[in-house]
């Protein structure tokens, strides 16, 4: 059985990641219904600095990824192994899209993305309204989308676990042996 496990640096990645998004997502439905108030301003200058960050993350991650090898798959049925890569990828895509949806509709609604209150981000288009609101549908849409995706890969790596006892979850984990 292959026990090798992810490195650090791709483990580190994968849980701060996670729970960005985890803190993302929840903090995006409540902030979106609130009344405008100064609260509400606060709470999506924290969404942006936390979408910014996965950004980051992400970028890193991929470097990372381009420059070292991961573990190779654990034995599983071929449909298993076309699932996860499709999974995967698709994470890997959203990962990218959903900090940058949110970015472009921040731009085309005039409001500037200024990172932890004291970095100003360019915007990354020009002010329109009209866009926006197309934007912010789009943005929505994606975070649908990959709390779907995410829903399945905790799934996945908990069957992985609790049903098929393989290493598959223990070599993602920060603790611990495989």
């Amino acid at each position: 059985m292959n026990t090798e496990r992810y490195s650090s640096p791709a483990i580190a990645a994968h849980w701060l990641i996670a729970l960005l998004i985890f803190a993302a997502f929840p903090l995006g439905l409540y902030m979106h219904e609130l009344p405008l108030s100064p609260t509400k301003l606060k709470l999506y200058s924290y969404h942006k600095w936390i979408g910014m960050t996965v950004l980051g993350l992400f970028v890193l991650r991929v470097l990372w990824r381009l420059t070292h090898r991961p573990p190779a798959p654990l034995p599983a049925p071929a449909w298993q192994q076309t699932a996860a890569e499709v999974t995967h990828r698709l994470l890997y895509v959203l990962m990218a899209l959903v900090p940058l949806t949110g970015w472009l509709m921040s731009s085309a609604k005039g409001f500037q993305v200024v990172y932890l209150g004291v970095l100003p981000i360019p915007d990354l288009i020009a002010k329109n309204p009209d866009l926006g609101e197309i934007l912010e549908e789009v943005h929505e849409s994606l975070n649908w989308l990959l709390f779907g995706l995410v829903g399945l890969h905790v799934a996945a790596a908990l069957k992985h676990h609790l049903i098929d006892k393989d290493a598959t979850l223990r070599r993602m984990l920060p603790f611990g042996r495989v």
